[in-house]
């Protein structure tokens, strides 16, 4: 059975708070930014383990399987956001990455806090990972049971496990393949993780996915080439994207995407190559949608 350990850094008492009900406005407000102040450099310590946990779900996503989060609370909110965000903003296919969040969808919105201690349940959630899928566990104190029976099963299918906490001693990390200890210490207020330790998993997760989708071609330099552009805010984006790719100007980049039938990465093809939009689509499936190989197929 995972249990949390006796006091994980985040439960300790933060001898730098401990006047903070004394304070007037201004001082609280600078405690807390002096705290948060230190989540970036604890997220730069784990650089080195986060890329390989980078190169491990880039070479599971092109090899056909799926990255799936799990987390609990607060944490499980966070990658619920990043898992969500990924389909607008990169055009990635429904399934492609998903969160499991411990108490389902109700608690995004209320606190079901029992939730986080069903091991049954994170086995469960585990169930339909298969082998090369990678399980990204998120916890604060690194002992949350749903994640740790989740990573548990998720192993014994074959998975990669990763886990994200704030606990170098995580006794959940005896079930991850790597383990990204973000260390943010004591928290302003104790025990609440949506703080430091919640800044540190949004910092983290943002990393992980933007740099898996840059990996996987999701983008052209640092433009958005594969948005969906559900909105008028986001087709104008599209063609200022282009605009801002090629220096063509607006009126050419809008007719660009309308032959290309709003597909801004074959547009992009179209306006940087004499390839046509059926060409560009070609050229795009044999270089597995990275634009500079396409280049080189129609240049």
């Amino acid at each position: 059975m995972t249990t949390a350990p006796t006091e994980a850094p985040t439960e300790a008492r933060n001898p730098r708070t401990l006047e903070i009900d004394r304070l007037p406005t201004l001082e609280i407000l600078r405690l807390v930014n002096a705290e948060d102040a230190t989540v970036a450099p604890a997220v730069a310590a784990v650089l080195p383990d986060l890329a390989r946990a980078v190169d491990v779900a880039v070479d599971a996503l092109q090899n056909g399987r799926r990255l799936h989060y799990f987390g609990a609370g607060s944490s499980g909110r966070m990658a619920v956001l990043d898992a969500t965000e990924l389909r607008p903003t990169y055009g990635i296919a429904p399934g492609f990455v998903v969160a499991h969040l411990a108490g389902g969808e109700r608690a995004m919105v209320d606190a079901v806090e029992a939730a986080e201690d069903n091991e049954d349940a994170g086995a469960a959630a585990a169930g339909d990972l298969a082998a090369g899928d990678v399980a990204f566990g998120v916890t604060a104190s690194g002992g949350t049971p749903f994640v740790g029976a989740a990573l548990r099963a998720a192993r014994l299918r074959g998975a990669h496990t990763v886990l994200l906490s704030a606990n170098p001693a995580a006794p959940v990390a005896a079930h991850a393949d790597i383990h990204l200890a973000v260390d943010t210490g004591p928290e302003v207020v104790t025990g609440s993780t949506r703080m430091k330790a919640g800044t540190a998993q949004k910092l983290v997760l943002n990393a992980l996915s933007t740099a898996v989708m840059v990996r996987l071609g999701r983008t052209y330099s640092n433009l958005m080439t594969d948005m969906l552009a559900t909105n008028a805010k986001l087709r104008v984006r599209q063609v200022r994207m282009l605009v801002q790719a090629t220096g063509a100007p607006a009126e050419a980049c809008q007719a660009a995407l309308s032959a290309a039938d709003g597909e801004a990465k074959v547009a992009l093809l179209t306006l940087l190559s004499p390839a046509d939009a059926q060409q560009a689509r070609k050229a795009l499936r044999a270089a597995g949608g990275v634009v500079h190989r396409a280049l080189r197929e129609v240049g």
